[in-house]
């Protein structure tokens, strides 16, 4: 079988400083429609197939639900499944036909949803798991384990290449033709605690989001490196928020960012330039993906406890799964004009 990966092992969020205040963007409301059922606590991971519209989300009341949507908003559930803890991550098989979760209970777990079949586990470890992915290139024999240098708080894989962002701001690159050693180790170029990364389309790099309102372009390719950049983003007057989300446009290669902020923006890194800036939820937006082919952008809408405990109110904190259907000159990339603010 084709390998899935797993990374094990706590993470925990850090205080976000105070920043100086930075002119707030222009924004346009997102004409989004709501998932019909959506869970009853946070949501950790969303995932949409390969194969159609079958979206899967996991979250912290243990569950792992699946809805069909379509492009006009409509959602209909489809079937779940239960963790015996909340559940922190979700991956499809490439086929479309399978998916993968983890979670707090410590255990890997395999659903056969298209055949309406029932999970099973197909792992256990000594830690909660707190990311999951499915690599059909690989064919490891026998399961290959990596030590990190640190815990892990994020994880993103374009075969051949792997990056794994660690506590200590560590982001470690991995070609997986050769998994068993890293390819390079790399301090991520940001100040603060890493949040999330993802994988450059082209495989020649990678996108990393902190804490602190702030992304990091990042060229593996030594002759490359004058190309990198940082860039400001989830920001609002004195208030920083974390970078929770990033996801490549699958056609343009655009990307998303999320945020605490409750926003979600489109960028094109090749022009450096922002291409839509989207009006604030009323909560954090934890995570967000799109589907196969660009045409949904879906988000989760709900507390994501960097606040701490002393800040969740049950009455307000609902949670939301959101549908946005990009208009192409949103997610299209496009020259850049002028020499105005990023």
């Amino acid at each position: 079988n084709p390998l899935f990966l797993k990374v094990a092992g706590p993470g925990v969020p850090s205080q976000v400083p105070a920043f100086p205040r930075i002119r707030s963007p222009s924004l346009s409301r997102s004409l989004s429609l709501s998932v019909v059922q959506p869970p009853t606590d946070g949501v950790s991971s969303l995932s949409f197939s390969p194969k159609g519209n079958y979206l899967v989300a996991t979250s912290w009341d243990n569950q792992v639900r699946c809805w069909e949507v379509n492009t006009s908003g409509g959602s209909v559930p489809k079937a779940s499944i239960s963790h015996d803890q909340p559940v922190l991550c979700s991956a499809w098989k490439d086929d479309g036909t399978t998916v993968f979760s983890a979670g707090c209970d410590k255990q890997a777990k395999m659903w056969p949803l298209m055949a309406g079949g029932q999970a099973t586990t197909v792992a256990m470890h000594d830690a909660p798991i707190k990311d999951i992915a499915w690599i059909p290139e690989m064919n490891p024999t026998p399961v290959h384990t990596q030590q990190l240098p640190d815990r892990c708080y994020a994880i993103t894989v374009r075969h051949p290449l792997m990056v794994v962002g660690t506590a200590d701001r560590n982001l470690v690159v991995f070609n997986l033709q050769n998994p068993q050693a890293e390819f390079k180790r790399i301090t991520s170029p940001l100040k603060y605690q890493t949040r999330c990364v993802s994988a450059f389309p082209d495989k020649q790099g990678f996108l990393v989001g902190s804490i602190e309102g702030r992304v990091g372009v990042h060229h593996l390719d030594d002759g490359q490196q004058s190309k990198n950049f940082t860039f400001k983003c989830h920001r609002e007057g004195n208030e920083i928020y974390s970078v929770n989300s990033l996801n490549f446009h699958p056609i343009h290669h655009t990307f998303a960012t999320a945020g605490s902020d409750g926003a979600f923006n489109f960028w094109d890194k090749d022009s450096k330039q922002r291409l839509k800036a989207m009006a604030r939820c009323n909560q954090p937006i934890p995570c967000s993906t799109f589907n196969s082919d660009g045409s949904i952008f879906a988000y989760a809408v709900c507390y994501d406890w960097s606040k701490g405990a002393e800040n969740y109110n049950p009455a307000t904190a609902k949670t939301y799964i959101l549908l946005h259907m990009p208009q192409e000159a949103e997610v299209k990339g496009k020259p850049r004009t002028g020499t105005g603010r990023r």
